[in-house]
């Protein structure tokens, strides 16, 4: 029979349960994620109009980006926005008509996904087409953190 004194574990444990509930958050309703939105809007916007000072405008001094592809078990990591700034240049030149369709935005708190079709075309002729998403992290009303991910196609034979 379980014990209902203030020195039971029972009363121990729904205190420490009851302080728990009290710290948690509520989420951010659709309202109030609007400026994430927005700021997701105007970012993929930037991306496909291939302005990488616009597009760095939406970050942190401190940003990071997460390539998809990379040396690394989780593709490659850029640092700071002149390093964000060099890699966001390298996908324009590698391929000159990349665009960004069929976004999505989910916000919830601090973080946020994009959802998007990718379509480009490198210098060579081979046609890129994947959907991926980002993972973002806000920060004082920027991007701190981009996170990429993408489907690899393989050749249909």
């Amino acid at each position: 029979m379980l014990s209902k004194t203030k020195n039971s574990p029972t009363f121990i444990i729904l205190l420490i349960t009851d302080k728990l509930m009290a710290q948690t958050t509520t989420p951010k309703t659709g309202t109030e994620n609007k400026p994430a939105v927005a700021i997701l809007n105007d970012f993929a916007n930037a991306f496909n109009a291939h302005d990488v000072s616009s597009i760095l405008s939406y970050m942190t001094d401190d940003c990071i980006f997460e390539a998809s592809a990379g040396p690394d078990v989780d593709g490659e990591k850029f640092t700071g926005k002149e390093a964000v700034r060099k890699a966001f240049e390298e996908v324009f030149k590698t391929f000159p008509d990349a665009h960004w369709s069929n976004v999505r935005h989910f916000v919830s708190g601090d973080r946020a996904v994009s959802e998007w079709t990718f379509t480009g075309t490198k210098k060579d002729g081979s046609k890129v087409e994947v959907t991926g998403c980002d993972l973002f992290t806000f920060r004082d009303g920027k991007i701190a953190i981009k996170n990429s991910f993408r489907k690899n196609r393989t050749s249909k034979s």
